[in-house]
C-alpha cells in the first residue's frame, strides 16, 4: 500500500515537472530564439549584444540542472516564502511587456520554482547554473556603466597610438580619437572591450565550475584578475590592428576584424588562451607549501666525546 502511494506520488511530480516545464517552453521559446537570433545575426541592440555570451552558457546552464536531477528528487518537499514572492514578481514582469522586465521574469521565476518546491537547499543546488542564466539575461547594466569608461578609452586610444609610433606611423591620439594618416579611429565605449570583458568573466566562471577550482578563493581571485589584464591586453592590441587597418586604407581588412567573424575568432583565440593559464595556476596553488621552520622542541643526538 505504502510503495503504491510512493509510485503515485512520484507519478505525480513527474507530471507536475512535465507541466511546468512546458508552461516554461511555451513562455520563454519566443524570448531565447530573440535573443539568439538577435546575437548571431546582430539584430538585436548593441547593449544586448553585450550577453552574447549565453549562447554558451544558457545551454551549459540546461545540462547543468539536467544533470541535477537526481539530487533535486532526493531533496525534501519544502516550500519557502520567497519563492512564491519571486513568482509573483517574475509573473508581473512578464505581464507588463516591457522588454527589460520579461527578461528579467525568467531568472525570477526560475529560482521561485526552486524556492517553492526545494526551499533553500533547491536554490544552492541549482545556484550556479540560475547565476550563468542570470548573467546571460540582456538589461540595461551595458548602457548604465556605459559613460563611464572613458579613462578605459583613453588609456586604450594613448597605448595604441604609442605602439602604432614604435613601428614608424604617424599616430596623433587626441582622447579617444587616433589619427593614423589623416584617417580617424574612435575608440568608442563598444570598442573598449566591455563585451570581451563581460564575455571573459563569464567564461571564466564557467571554466572555474568544471574545473572545481571555483571553491577555491585563492585560484578564483587569481584567475579573474589575470583574466581580466588578458582581456585588457587583447583589446589593445585590436584597437591597434583596427588603426592600422584603417590608416593604410585596407577597409576590407578592418571591416573583417571590426563587424565580421575576424573580431568573433579574436575573441575566442583569446578566450582559450585562458584554459592553459588556469591549468597552471591549479597546479601551483595545489601544491603543498613546504615549509623550513625546524620544530621548537626538537631533540637532538647526544654529543659523542672522547
Amino acid at each position: 500500500m505504502a510503495l503504491q502511494q510512493q509510485i503515485r506520488t512520484r507519478n505525480t511530480e513527474q507530471l507536475l515537472g512535465i507541466g511546468i516545464l512546458g508552461i516554461l517552453a511555451l513562455l520563454y521559446a519566443p524570448v531565447l530564439l530573440h535573443w539568439l537570433n538577435g546575437w548571431l545575426y546582430k539584430t538585436i541592440s548593441t547593449e544586448h549584444e553585450y550577453f552574447s555570451h549565453g549562447i554558451i552558457g544558457i545551454p551549459f546552464a540546461a545540462y547543468l540542472i539536467w544533470g541535477n536531477r537526481k539530487k533535486w528528487q532526493r531533496l525534501p518537499n519544502k516550500t519557502h516564502p520567497l519563492g512564491a514572492t519571486l513568482l509573483v514578481i517574475g509573473a508581473i514582469f512578464y505581464l507588463t511587456g516591457v522588454t527589460e522586465w520579461v527578461n528579467l521574469s525568467l531568472p525570477a521565476i526560475l529560482a521561485g520554482l526552486c524556492l517553492w518546491f526545494k526551499g533553500v537547499p533547491g536554490l544552492k543546488l541549482q545556484g550556479f547554473p540560475l547565476l550563468l542564466i542570470f548573467l546571460a539575461t540582456p538589461t540595461a547594466v551595458p548602457y548604465l556603466i556605459a559613460p563611464y569608461t572613458f579613462p578605459l578609452q583613453s588609456f586604450i586610444a594613448g597605448t595604441a597610438g604609442f605602439i602604432l609610433n614604435q613601428f614608424g606611423m604617424n599616430a596623433v591620439v587626441d582622447g579617444i580619437n587616433i589619427y593614423v594618416s589623416g584617417r580617424i579611429v574612435e575608440v568608442a565605449p563598444y570598442c573598449a572591450g566591455l563585451k570581451m570583458l563581460f564575455t571573459t568573466i563569464y567564461v571564466c566562471l564557467m571554466l572555474l565550475y568544471w574545473t572545481d577550482n571555483l571553491s577555491s578563493r585563492r585560484i578564483t581571485g587569481w584567475f579573474l584578475s589575470t583574466a581580466v589584464v588578458i582581456s585588457v591586453i587583447a583589446n589593445i592590441i585590436r584597437n591597434t590592428i583596427l588603426s592600422f587597418f584603417h590608416g593604410t586604407g585596407q577597409e576590407a581588412a578592418f571591416k573583417w576584424l571590426h563587424d565580421s567573424w575576424g573580431g568573433d575568432l579574436y575573441s575566442a583565440l583569446m578566450l582559450l588562451s585562458l584554459i592553459p593559464v588556469l591549468n597552471w595556476m591549479s597546479d601551483y596553488f595545489s601544491e603543498p607549501l613546504e615549509t623550513e621552520l625546524e620544530p621548537e622542541n626538537q631533540i637532538l643526538p647526544p654529543e659523542i666525546t672522547d
